[in-house]
C-alpha cells in the first residue's frame, strides 16, 4: 500500500541499493578471519624444529660470531687512519700506529702513511704505499717525535739554527721509506701527534729514535713550562741521561756549548718569537 503518491519504483530500489554496502561488511571480517585462518594452517603445516636442530643450529652460530669478529677485527686494527686528527682518543697512551715515512719536515717530525697490520695484512707486497703527491694528500699523519727538542731549519723568514740541517739530514736519512711505529700520546697545537717513535733498521731490532738524537747531540731534552711529553717517568729519565752524556762528550750542537752565541732550541725559538713580537708592535 503507497502512503504517499509521489513514492515510486525508485524508492524501493534506492532501499535496496542502500542496503548492500552492510552486506559487504558482513564479508570483510569473514575474509580477515579465512585469512588468518590460512596463514595459522599454513605455519602449522611449516615444520619448524628443523631450524634449531644442532646440524643446522651450530654453523649458524659460527659464521655469524665470524663474521661480527672480523668486523670488530677491521675496526680495532686494520682500519686505515688517514691524519692526526683522525685518531681516536681510545688510541692515545693505549695503542701504537705502524706506518712507512713519506717525508720529514725537519729535525723532530715528519709524516707517515698508516699502514694498519703491517707485513701480515699485505703492505710491501700485495698493498703497496702511494708516493705521488696527489695520493698522499691528506693520506698522512704528521708526527711530532715526543721529548726531544732537534735545533730550527729555516722558514717563515727566520735563519736557521747551528746543526739545524745536521738534524734533519741525519733524522732524512734515518727514516725516509723505513717502517716506524710511533706510540701516540697527545695532539699539539699544530695538529701533530706527539709520539714516541721506533724505527726498524732490522726485523727485530726497533730503534728509539728521539733517544738515538739525544745521543748523537742533534736534540736537546724537550723543555717547556707546560705540555712536555715523554711517555712516563722512565723515559724523561732516560733521555735526560742520555742527553748528559752527548754534553759531556761535545757531541754534535753541544761543541760550542762554551761560546757567547750558543742557543738551545727552545732559546732560539723564544728569541725569534721576541723578535717577531716586537715587529708586530712596531709595525
Amino acid at each position: 500500500m503507497r502512503w504517499l503518491f509521489w513514492t515510486s519504483d525508485n524508492d524501493k530500489d534506492e532501499c535496496k541499493c542502500n542496503s548492500k554496502p552492510s552486506s559487504n561488511s558482513d564479508e570483510k571480517p569473514s575474509t580477515l578471519l579465512k585469512a588468518t585462518k590460512d596463514w595459522n594452517a599454513l605455519s602449522n603445516a611449516t615444520n619448524w624444529s628443523h631450524f634449531v636442530e644442532p646440524s643446522n643450529l651450530i654453523p649458524t652460530i659460527l659464521l655469524t660470531s665470524g663474521i661480527l669478529f672480523a668486523v670488530r677485527i677491521h675496526r680495532r686494527y686494520l682500519r686505515r687512519i688517514p691524519e692526526a686528527p683522525n685518531i681516536s682518543p681510545s688510541y692515545l697512551r693505549q695503542r701504537s700506529i705502524l706506518g712507512k715515512v713519506t717525508s720529514v719536515g725537519d729535525g723532530d717530525n715528519f709524516r707517515i702513511y698508516h699502514t694498519p697490520g703491517g707485513m701480515l695484512a699485505g703492505w710491501g707486497w700485495l698493498r703497496k704505499v702511494p708516493t705521488s703527491k696527489k695520493e698522499l694528500k691528506n693520506n698522512t699523519i704528521h708526527i711530532r717525535i715526543a721529548g726531544v727538542d732537534a735545533p730550527e731549519l729555516a722558514h717563515f723568514g727566520r735563519p736557521a739554527q747551528p746543526f739545524g740541517e745536521e738534524a734533519h739530514k741525519w733524522l732524512t736519512n734515518r727514516l725516509t721509506g723505513r717502517r716506524i711505529r710511533a706510540y701516540v700520546y697527545r695532539p699539539d697545537q699544530y695538529n701533530r701527534i706527539v709520539a714516541t717513535v721506533y724505527a726498524y733498521r732490522f726485523l727485530f731490532f726497533p730503534q728509539d729514535i728521539g733517544l738515538q738524537m739525544l745521543r748523537e747531540g742533534l736534540a736537546t731534552v724537550y723543555e717547556a713550562k707546560s705540555g712536555a711529553e715523554f711517555g712516563g717517568p722512565e723515559q724523561e729519565k732516560k733521555y735526560r741521561n742520555a742527553e748528559a752524556l752527548a754534553k759531556k762528550k761535545g757531541k754534535g750542537l753541544w761543541k760550542t756549548k762554551g761560546s757567547n752565541n750558543w742557543e738551545s732550541p727552545r732559546e732560539f725559538k723564544s728569541r725569534m718569537n721576541a723578535m717577531d713580537q716586537g715587529k708586530d708592535s712596531s709595525a
